[in-house]
């Protein structure tokens, strides 16, 4: 991994979840011909401050004017390499479409970039998996943050020693690109109550004092596995101590906070602000409060192409305001 002056960034897709809590999955053959079909991950633009994102699905059907910019990237999340039930049997096969969409682009993007939940049981086959799959993207150089999934038993150890080294801490680390600071935090180490996410005082120290020399015409991203806003946090959807870390923030005129962790796309605006969470490349869950509790979660194989996705990201300079656009995969 290369760490504070060579790394990346994303965004996503999806709007609203359908999904049959009755249904009895599908099979493999029909997961994965689906899949292939509609592909999972997003690419992601950046234009002069401003964030777009575009639905692999929907690029073969747009003018590459429109996803032309100064930096553009490919986020993909929560793989969990390693889950094998009904809400996807084969999460090897739906990493392997979405490698392939990216491959597929007409814009090359320039990294990529896994926001967590790389692994479902932090098992070393699992990590090695992912690593053999990713091998075969054409965007060479891939960053890492860590889920809650990835730090079982060893406090993020092994994640480390393969996707960290050179970070600082937990595993957090900056870089810049292109006159973008790209910001990694991690948030999903000693999870309180409910499974909320935090930061913790050093990493919020390093957070403040990392940012202190920026120009606040600089645009920021910032990605992290849990989203550092208040999505559910009945489900713990959100992160305890993220206002702090998002004080630092608030002076700076383009700020876009990527994550991953509710297995689907959603955002907020607040102010110079916007939040964007990512949909898995491994199965969906309920929309926030349409079941009993989060997990993995069966859909009819037509509906899948609407909930498993990618994020694809371009930059122009000259630009403050920050736009986001989202469209489903089928």
């Amino acid at each position: 991994m290369k760490t504070t002056s060579q790394q990346a960034l994303s965004g996503n897709t999806q709007n609203e979840l359908v999904y049959d809590h009755n249904h009895d999955g599908v099979d493999r053959r029909g997961f994965l011909k689906c899949m292939a079909w509609a592909g999972t991950g997003a690419f992601c633009v950046i234009r002069g401050g401003v964030l777009r994102s575009y639905s692999l699905g929907r690029l073969a059907e747009m003018d590459l004017k429109e996803t032309a910019g100064e930096l553009s990237f490919a986020q993909i999340s929560d793989s969990h390499m390693g889950f094998n039930k009904a809400a996807n049997p084969d999460v090897a096969g739906t990493l392997k479409a979405a490698v392939d969409k990216i491959n597929g682009l007409a814009v090359t993007p320039e990294f990529l970039l896994h926001t967590g939940d790389i692994s479902h049981l932090s098992k070393p086959e699992e990590f090695d998996t992912v690593e053999q799959i990713l091998k075969s993207a054409t965007p060479k150089d891939i960053f890492y943050v860590p889920g809650e999934h990835d730090v079982l038993d060893d406090d993020g150890k092994q994640f480390r020693e393969r996707f960290g080294r050179g970070a600082q801490g937990a595993g957090w680390y900056s870089f810049d690109k292109k006159g973008v600071h790209f910001i990694a935090l991690v948030n999903v180490l000693n999870l309180k109550a409910g499974g909320l996410g935090t930061l913790g005082q050093e990493q919020l120290e390093w957070l403040e004092e990392d940012v202190k020399p920026l120009q606040y015409s600089t645009p920021i991203v910032v990605f992290a596995h849990i989203p550092l806003w208040s999505v559910y946090p009945e489900w713990g959807w959100g992160t305890e101590d993220s206002a702090q870390a998002l004080s630092y923030l608030k002076k700076f005129g383009s700020v876009t906070v990527l994550n991953g962790h509710i297995h689907q796309t959603m955002q907020k605006v607040e102010g110079h602000i916007t939040f964007h969470t990512a949909a898995s490349t491994a199965f969906p869950q309920p929309a926030p409060g349409k079941a009993d509790s989060p997990g993995p979660m069966k859909v009819p194989a037509e509906q899948l192409k609407s909930v498993l996705g990618i994020t694809d990201v371009n930059f122009i300079r000259g630009k403050q305001a920050l736009g986001l656009v989202d469209s489903t995969l089928g």
